[in-house]
């Protein structure tokens, strides 16, 4: 795999925001951000201002005709995934590294289907620490990404290109050997904070803080765990403090992706985390009653909305 140049990144938020301003700062003319005629007159009314420093990224609509990108970085919410995957279509070529940043557990199998499993490479985000407002973003910590195949026992050279590019970039980065399992627990975790943190109104400080905050957080992602060990993943007790650990490193004014979305009257990602759970738990026979009422009462949040 020769060396990552043309970038394409769809979804500007949080996640897209922190590493695309990075990769713009490296190579400005290299980043193409993709997005509806809409979003292209509304992100150049209002201008994205990333840690107090303006940034004019080149933006490009879906049915523009570009040259493929050598990486195209999906960071978009999980309920824009499938108009995601139509809307990247241009910008996909024989040799293009597709790389998910979503939260869950199935993006890659579902983008994989489109365009075929031998251009994707597992990804998360951890640590990160954003506050979003409109087209403003400010980060105190970037997190790491996690990413690589499957098993990383041996770097291909997809790996090895994004590899590359992130340490070109400064970007950190890990590249676990049991990448299935990474992204497991990374469910994990956001089953836990981001869903306690929208029912409970809580930044991050309240989980550094509070007991029973932190109980309820950790209450939701045991029954992950439970799951995980049917499914021969084998999260632990030891996962969850791994986390704690992190939590405790952010900004405790910071909130979580979710939180933000309850508090901006926007569509969380609730189907995709205690959703997904309680399918799973139906599935291998795992109870989910903590999963199930924090379904329920996100859903019921949403639902006012609705009505309004």
């Amino acid at each position: 795999m020769s060396t990552i140049e043309k970038i394409s990144l769809i979804g500007m938020g949080a996640i897209g925001c922190a590493y695309g301003h990075k990769l713009y700062d490296l190579a400005p003319e290299k980043l193409r951000v993709i997005a509806d005629a809409e979003r292209i007159k509304r992100y150049r009314k209002n201008g994205f201002v990333i840690n107090g420093k303006p940034y004019d990224f080149q933006y490009v609509s879906p049915e523009e005709k570009v040259e493929p990108a050598d990486l195209i970085i999906m960071a978009v919410k999980f309920n824009q995934l499938q108009q995601a995957i139509s809307d990247i279509r241009n910008h996909v070529g024989e040799k293009t590294i597709i790389l998910s940043l979503l939260n869950g557990i199935s993006s890659e199998e579902i983008i994989g289907e489109a365009y075929g499993m031998d251009k994707i490479l597992y990804a998360l985000c951890n640590g990160i620490d954003a506050n979003r407002e409109g087209t403003h973003v400010d980060f105190s910590t970037y997190g790491v990404v996690v990413f690589g195949e499957k098993t990383n026992t041996e770097y291909t050279p997809k790996v090895r290109a994004v590899k590359e590019l992130f340490e070109r970039t400064g970007i950190q980065y890990k590249i676990p050997e049991n990448m299935i399992r990474a992204l497991w627990f990374k469910f994990m975790v956001n089953v836990g904070i981001n869903q306690a943190s929208a029912v409970t109104r809580g930044k991050y400080g309240a989980f550094q803080t509070s007991e029973t905050a932190r109980e309820l957080m950790k209450s939701a992602m045991r029954e992950v765990i439970r799951i995980s060990v049917k499914a021969g993943i084998n999260l632990n007790e030891g996962d969850i403090e791994y986390q704690l650990g992190v939590i405790e490193k952010m900004n405790p004014q910071g909130r979580t992706s979710m939180l933000q979305d309850i508090e901006s009257g926007r569509k969380t990602e609730v189907d995709m985390f205690s959703g997904t759970v309680c399918q799973l738990g139906k599935k291998y026979g795992v109870p989910t009653p903590v999963n199930q009422t924090l379904y329920r009462i996100i859903k019921t949040i949403e639902s006012t909305w609705e009505n309004e």
